[in-house]
């Protein structure tokens, strides 16, 4: 039986190839491409992590242009993993603001936290 990451990973893969090989037919993302992804596969966690004063579609050219490291204009399958870990830490600096700021959370051993943090799952092990 496969583990939460490794289905998460397998479903990355996945999710890129599907919007990739679309036409032109060339594994890479354009702006449109990588927008339309994130649209249709990620909006309510996008909407969660969005900067404060930033629409949706802002976030998204941001989340692009940190991520086209050789500035071609589109995204090969490691620069769309860059925009994955942007949008993860993103989240999960979100997930310590807030009322009580850190919610109780100490980072000192290993994010065995006892409780769900509202994205499907809890920490405990």
């Amino acid at each position: 039986m496969k583990t939460d990451l490794e289905l998460a990973l397998e479903c990355a893969v996945n999710v890129y190839h599907r919007y990739a090989a679309r036409r032109p037919v060339d594994d890479y993302l354009s702006l449109g491409e990588f927008s339309r992804l994130l649209k249709e596969t990620a909006e309510p966690f996008l909407k969660n992590t969005v900067p404060p004063k930033t629409t949706t579609d802002n976030y998204i050219k941001q989340l692009f242009t940190k991520a086209d490291a050789n500035h071609d204009g589109r995204l090969k399958f490691t620069e769309f993993l860059t925009t994955l870990s942007l949008v993860a830490i993103d989240a999960h600096n979100r997930s310590h603001q807030g009322p009580g700021g850190d919610h109780g959370h100490d980072h000192g051993h290993g994010h065995d936290h006892g409780h769900d943090h509202g994205h499907g799952h809890s920490h405990r092990r």
